[in-house]
């Protein structure tokens, strides 16, 4: 009888422990806040825009309808992957020569009206408050307008904003914006109401890579540029619905915003985007609930690490992916990017196995206790 109880407490131990089956599976952390979901490209080591979890736009726009001198053209061939000739570096040049990264690409329209422009959005579109980051060189072609975004649309939309006509020697801003409906009765023109302003950058954007964010909360969103915060804003521009990540760099040729077009090919370069999120999705919150069984068992969460230093060299690039670590994704949807990547779309190793070992273990018990019986 002594056996059989002692048999009984090592089994119930084990199927009822409150440690986490798997490191992060209730979420993420940044500055204390949790976050459900994640999505972490890798583009300094991707070949396959298929496998970024992002997707080209394609779109034409006429210039009445784009508010400058010429039309706007989204095409996915203004987009171009650019990897890093080696999976074990983290900066340098790519495959194709210059930055490594993925490329988009204003060129000069020459006798068209239109402008050839790149413009990117995430397959996601679930996306519901969250820590959202992009590590991105500029252009240093003066005539276009370079964006790190989360859109809904033309009411609900965070964005920062980079105008390679700006930059010089002793100015480089980024104009921090929230378009609401505001803006739109103001004929799309975020400057004239409260929820624009251009931040001065102690760097030049167009001369290395580094990393832009920001935090949005149901009641602000707070912008950040390598880690050091910049402005928070509120009030009602900030969005309340979920949507979707986007990278774009464009020009309508309008003298007061985009300027341009550019003389000749402008490049602008992203190597990572990451995002720490809630999902909308009543799918994804249910597998969350299934998951997270004990929010505060040991490693049940993660916190995000910040950047110490701009993403610029082999040190400092090489930024933390919980996609590129060990059981850390726990049924979460990962892309591609470097080669150690685990694609996870389900469940862990571990909690595969949990579902597995728990009938067994469940088994044996009655067994036994029949056999002792």
């Amino acid at each position: 009888m002594l056996l059989l109880m002692r048999t009984v407490g090592l089994l119930s131990a084990i199927l009822f422990s409150s440690t986490a089956w798997a490191n992060c599976e209730c979420g993420y952390t940044v500055n204390g806040t949790l976050y459900t979901d994640l999505t972490e490209t890798d583009f300094l080591h991707i070949k396959n825009i298929n496998e970024s979890g992002w997707q080209p736009q394609t779109y034409t726009v006429n210039r009445e309808t784009a508010r400058g001198p010429y039309g706007k053209d989204a095409s996915p061939k203004q987009i171009t992957t650019n990897p890093l000739k080696s999976r074990y570096d983290w900066a340098g040049n790519g495959i194709r020569g210059g930055d490594a990264g993925l490329q988009i690409t204003v060129s000069n329209p020459g006798k068209g009206g239109m402008i050839p422009m790149g413009e990117m959005g995430t397959n996601r579109s679930d996306m519901l408050y969250g820590s959202f980051r992009a590590a991105i060189k500029l252009t240093g072609q003066k005539g276009t307008c370079g964006a790190f975004f989360w859109y809904l649309n033309d009411t609900q939309e965070i964005d920062m904003e980079f105008l390679s006509s700006q930059f010089n020697q002793t100015s480089h801003p980024v104009n921090l914006v929230l378009q609401s409906q505001a803006s739109v009765d103001a004929g799309f023109n975020a400057g004239n109401t409260n929820a624009f302003q251009s931040h001065q950058l102690p760097f030049n954007p167009s001369e290395d890579f580094n990393e832009y964010r920001f935090d949005w909360f149901s009641n602000r969103v707070d912008f950040y540029a390598n880690g050091v915060f910049l402005k928070s804003m509120t009030g009602d521009g900030v969005p309340r619905d979920p949507g979707h990540l986007m990278l774009s760099q464009w020009s309508n040729g309008d003298p007061n915003w985009s300027g341009g077009p550019p003389a000749k090919d402008a490049v602008m370069t992203v190597s990572y985007v990451k995002g720490y999120f809630n999902s909308s999705e009543t799918k994804r919150q249910e597998d969350w609930q299934k998951r997270c069984k004990n929010i505060k068992a040991p490693n049940a969460t993660c916190e995000v690490p910040e950047i110490t230093a701009p993403p610029r060299n082999n040190a400092t690039a090489k930024t933390y992916f919980f996609s590129q670590e060990k059981n850390m994704t726990v049924n979460q949807t990962i892309s591609g990017g470097n080669p150690n990547t685990i694609v996870s779309g389900a469940w862990s190793i571990q909690a595969s196995m949990h579902s597995i070992i728990t009938p067994m273990l469940l088994f044996s018990l009655v067994f036994f206790m029949d056999w002792c019986s």
